[in-house]
């Protein structure tokens, strides 16, 4: 059986927040790509090889839930953790009524955001399993 590697795409246009979670990523073994944008992530391709997708609620233009909504629309589904900013309950249902893996709180601890990824991550391989 082949071994498939598992990419961990980053969208957030915080620097303070995308380079140590790039550094927590790469030193939990994790291979991660960072995008600044939702429309660098889209024009990039890079959606065909994530594994799960962390997003930040917070983008210009196209926020991280806008972008896993167009990802569905184009039938990529991809688990998805979204960073989220203070309480937004509006925000939250829509997330979970179209299928969002997961929501974190900034700030969060590096291990609630390994947990997640573990989580979605399995999410993808039952996603890949059904009929």
């Amino acid at each position: 059986m082949a071994h498939t590697l598992n990419i961990i795409s980053v969208v957030c246009d915080d620097q303070s927040v995308r380079e140590p979670l790039m550094n927590m990523l790469i030193s939990a073994g994790c291979v991660a790509e960072l995008f600044r944008s939702a429309d660098e992530f889209l024009s990039s391709n890079g959606y065909i090889s994530t594994s799960c997708l962390i997003a930040d609620t917070q983008l210009p233009r196209s926020n991280g839930l806008g972008l896993y909504e167009q990802l569905i629309l184009s039938g990529n589904v991809i688990p998805t953790i979204l960073l989220v900013t203070g309480p937004d309950d509006d925000k939250r249902a829509r997330a979970l009524q179209v299928g969002v893996s997961h929501f974190l709180d900034k700030p969060f601890n590096n291990g609630e955001l390994l947990a997640c990824i573990k989580s979605a991550l399995k999410d993808r391989t039952m996603i890949r399993r059904r009929p």
